[in-house]
């Protein structure tokens, strides 16, 4: 998150250059991938969104996937209602923005029912997303799950080895290719290559949550480099809830 969607928008200066933003985080702490280390984290959101709402922050951005995911499906609804009361409470009130609603939402958008997935996280967590977007009526094809369980070394996973991943899936009925369904684990600069490679769409949960975040900030949805989602296709895509 602190990485690719500052990229997304630094990219938007091609198109708009006048435009700027500043980018603000708060940390929930988180060493291994474990369930029990995503609920301790999950519990701790509640402190950065009140942080963050301090500086008045136009949207708030929560950047786990599946701390989002694992605590039960549907959940994202549920996160991002609660943190923007914790912003109002505090007088600034704010939408807040999960990836995991944010890659529901982003699939939906660009009418991705079949999808197949890439996620970093052992075999356990990762079908905990397969049934999470199951539920939210998106069909997981495929996925891979790479198992690697330190949260730095997901980190430092080399994009550059996504394309020929994806391309190992059973791809070719899917609607779109989630190459990686972590904002943790980076893949903005591979996105585009995959999508050439495999003639499908390609999102990953930090590009649909840097789309959300640009449409509750009323800018038109666009960056170049960032695949279809950002082409400008959808630029002014409704936000969830809206008809």
């Amino acid at each position: 998150m602190e990485t690719e969607v500052p990229a997304v928008l630094r990219a938007r200066q091609a198109v708009v250059p006048d435009e700027r933003f500043t980018f603000h985080s708060s940390r929930m702490r988180m060493t291994h991938v474990t369930p029990e280390q995503l609920r301790a984290m999950d519990a701790d959101s509640d402190r950065c969104a009140v942080e963050l709402s301090d500086a008045r922050v136009d949207v708030l951005g929560y950047a786990c996937l599946v701390a989002i995911m694992s605590m039960g499906l549907g959940y994202h609804r549920t996160s991002e209602q609660r943190l923007h009361a914790r912003t109002a409470e505090n007088g600034a009130p704010a939408p807040v923005v999960t990836s995991a609603g944010a890659l529901v939402h982003g699939l939906h958008t660009i009418g991705a029912g079949k999808i197949v997935l890439l996620a970093p996280y052992m075999r356990p967590l990762t079908r905990t997303v397969v049934d999470y977007l199951t539920h939210e009526g998106i069909e997981v094809l495929d996925h891979r799950a790479l198992e690697i369980p330190d949260n730095l070394e997901v980190a430092a996973h080399d994009p550059a080895r996504l394309p020929g991943l994806a391309r190992a899936l059973e791809y070719a009925d899917a609607d779109a290719v989630v190459l990686s369904a972590c904002v943790q684990m980076p893949s903005l600069g591979a996105i585009e290559e995959t999508e050439q490679l495999l003639g499908k769409p390609v999102v990953s949960a930090a590009v649909c949550t840097a789309h959300q975040l640009l449409r509750y900030l009323d800018l038109d949805a666009v960056a170049p480099g960032a695949g279809h989602l950002l082409s400008g296709a959808y630029a002014r895509s409704p936000l969830p809830g809206q008809p």
